[in-house]
């Protein structure tokens, strides 16, 4: 009896662990079912197994990691061409940008990093589906995308391979190229520039002659949808990039990434003396290269064409369509750039390490306030009026995004001072002002100094022009803070409608002697353009263009340097006639009416404003400095005063839609010092 129990036992244990394994063999074939289910999906990563080597930087300005079974729908898909897979990379004109960059990018960027002695290799194949539809033809970035580039993540960040493609609106074929970036020597990069090598097509410098005017089309260039295949290899300091695509002749370039050909003046190429030392962008490069810095692969899609005023920077700034950033209203116009991939390889060398320092640096640091004071470290030494007449006397970490605060032109950064035509002005002033005052006094005895580097980016373009204070604004001046509270220097730009050029020249007020001020009046000194005194026959009649004037976005410097009561000025522009004033602040040259010249007479006495100047003119009075952007082109009525009262339009003060409609001043300064007076150079 217990023998056939035990057999029953032993029965009933073998169908138990028959009817396990029927049931485990069933539950692992629903697991590989629902498997293959979530797999209906094709990923990027099922394509082209490399991205366990990249992060991925989308359109959006984020940082989504390594994007193994990862898509979004915007800008990281695969798809199928009916014949191939295909990874996409898609990128509006505007969104949010990664790093320092003015353009949006899909792009990979390497996960380590490695020295140019090192052996690393990067290849695709790949074909461009879409470059932006508008842009200005003149502006060598427009209507171009950068599908593969080596990029430093040291030192100043710059790149040494970019490979580009640009096509012009109307062409069936567009060029392939690559440039090369100095590493520019020292510590400022502004001047940096690229070398553009042409492969299939043009290189980047053949531009239109206007905005609207393209160049003929490239013989031998590639169309939109063609594939190509491109390889970059770096071993012992040398770079070398192969091209290939059928019906093409196969193209190969090597270029030193440890000794540079561009340390000296003289070393720049023609090409770049036409294209970049315009924009004064002329650096030199470290003798060295990118030799010691930590280089990796970047590949995807990083439009090049942005929204951004040419005005800005003439290589860079695209001035095409953006919509104010809705990406969905620029995919349906053709204003963004599309890339397809349908193979890619990477080589890592071995002694690669760790980029992450390159990512923490850069990730979401478009979003991140660069405040005034650290692009001018001298803002402890400044309160500031604003245009809405709203003010701070601590702008450490202080910033204002309709006034005050800090951009990127491409190449460095600025602070912006912006004031409308109308608003809330100071006391005794019919004017707008975004305008640092400076908290230390001093007598001219005492003396002072102050400089600027700076560009006007934008003039009242409404205003009378027979009167002198229209599309005019003062960059810099020093103030009175006794007696008649008058201006001995006021540092004007001024440029009329429809002119390319405009004019720097700089003012004297008198210290009208006497109580009454009503009399008081300017000379105006002419540095480059006009003085003050050139004004339009009719509102509507400019004067001709200045020959030797300055243009809006073009760099201009001063120093103002009071030394034992004698004024220096010195004004610098590259491509200018360097020039210098001297001007007496304590004893006057203005004390009888017969000492009121001619320029005065004529501009200034038939509006009543006759009087004479104190002998010692400013001496013994406190004063202060004054820098950023003080709009002289106001709404007041021309028949009040025809020197000052400039007739513009101000929208009822409403300040959106006079920075719309272009009634406002806007100045960029990048460099500002201010401290004591010093004897002049002999």
């Amino acid at each position: 009896m217990v023998n056939k129990i035990d057999n029953l036992k032993y029965i009933f244990g073998f169908l138990v662990l028959v009817i396990f394994l029927i049931s485990s063999s069933c539950s692992e074939a629903s697991k590989k079912d629902d498997t293959t289910q979530n797999k209906s999906t094709t990923y990027p990563s099922d394509i082209m197994p490399i991205f366990e080597h990249y992060k991925l930087i989308l359109g959006n300005g984020s940082n989504v990691g390594h994007p193994i079974d990862y898509n979004q729908s915007d800008f990281f898909f695969a798809t199928n061409d009916g014949t191939d897979d295909w990874v996409v990379y898609k990128t509006p004109n505007a969104g949010n940008t990664h790093g320092t960059s003015n353009n949006t990018r899909t792009e990979l960027a390497q996960a380590k990093k490695w020295s140019a002695m090192s052996e690393a290799k990067m290849s695709a194949t790949c074909k461009v589906m879409n470059v932006s539809s508008t842009g200005d033809a003149s502006v060598a970035a427009s209507y171009s995308v950068v599908i593969g580039q080596i990029h430093s993540a040291d030192g100043h960040e710059n790149e040494p391979l970019k490979i580009f493609y640009k096509k012009f609106p109307g062409h069936k074929k567009g060029s392939i190229f690559w440039n090369y970036e100095i590493n520019t020597a020292g510590d400022d990069n502004s001047g940096r520039w690229d070398f553009s090598y042409p492969v299939w097509g043009y290189d980047m410098s053949v531009i239109g002659e206007s905005p609207t005017d393209f160049p003929s089309e490239p013989e031998d260039g590639i169309e939109l949808g063609e594939e190509l295949t491109y390889e970059v290899v770096v071993n012992n300091g040398i770079m070398t990039v192969k091209f290939m695509s059928e019906g093409h002749e196969t193209k190969e370039f090597t270029k030193n990434l440890i000794q540079s050909e561009y340390s000296t003046k003289a070393d720049i190429p023609e090409q770049v003396q036409n294209l970049f030392v315009p924009i004064g962008q002329d650096g030199v490069e470290r003798e060295n290269a990118y030799a010691g810095e930590g280089l990796f692969f970047k590949q995807g899609c990083y439009n090049q064409t942005n929204g951004k005023d040419p005005i800005v920077n003439k290589v860079w700034c695209a001035g095409a369509e953006t919509h104010e950033g809705n990406i969905q209203k620029q995919y349906a116009d053709g204003n963004y750039a599309e890339v397809w991939f349908k193979e890619s390889s990477i080589r890592v060398p071995d002694d690669a390490v760790s980029n992450e320092g390159y990512f923490s640096a850069n990730d979401g640091l478009s979003n991140k306030s660069v405040y005034p004071h650290e692009v001018i470290p001298f803002m402890d030494k400044f309160k500031i009026l604003l245009g809405d007449g709203t003010s701070a006397e601590d702008l450490v970490e202080f910033e204002h995004e309709d006034f005050f605060y800090t951009v990127i032109d491409g190449t460095m950064r600025w602070v912006v001072y912006k004031t409308p035509n109308s608003g809330v002005t100071s006391k005794n002033s019919s004017n707008t002002r975004t305008e640092l005052h400076e908290k230390r006094e001093w007598t001219p005895e005492q003396g002072g100094k102050l400089t600027g580097s700076l560009k006007v980016m934008h003039v009242s373009t409404s205003g009378d022009a027979r009167v002198a204070a229209s599309f005019s604004t003062v960059v810099g001046q020093i103030h009175s803070g006794e007696g008649h509270e008058n201006e001995p220097c006021k540092i004007f730009y001024k440029k009329f409608p429809g002119h390319k050029k405009g004019s720097v020249f700089w003012n004297y007020e008198i210290n009208t002697a006497g109580d009454d001020n009503s009399g008081r009046w300017d000379y105006s000194s002419t540095v480059w353009g006009y003085d003050m005194s050139v004004v339009g026959s009719s509102p509507t009649d400019s004067p001709p263009e200045p020959e030797d004037g300055i243009e809006l976005g073009e760099e201009f410097s001063y120093e103002i340097n009071v030394y034992k009561g004698i004024m220096y000025l010195t004004f610098k522009s590259e491509g200018h006639e360097t020039k210098t004033f001297t001007k007496d602040l304590i004893q006057s040259e203005y004390t009888t009416t017969s000492d009121i010249p001619v320029q005065t007479q004529k501009l200034f006495v038939p509006i009543g404003q006759d009087g004479v100047e104190r002998e010692n003119g400013y001496a013994g009075e406190l004063g202060y400095f004054k820098q950023g952007a003080y709009n002289q082109t106001n709404g007041k009525d021309p028949e009040t005063n025809m020197v000052w009262c400039a007739g513009a339009e101000t929208f009822g003060g409403d300040i959106t839609k006079q920075y719309e409609n272009g009634s406002y001043t806007e100045i960029w300064f990048k460099e500002a010092s201010v401290g004591a007076g010093t004897a002049p150079k002999k």
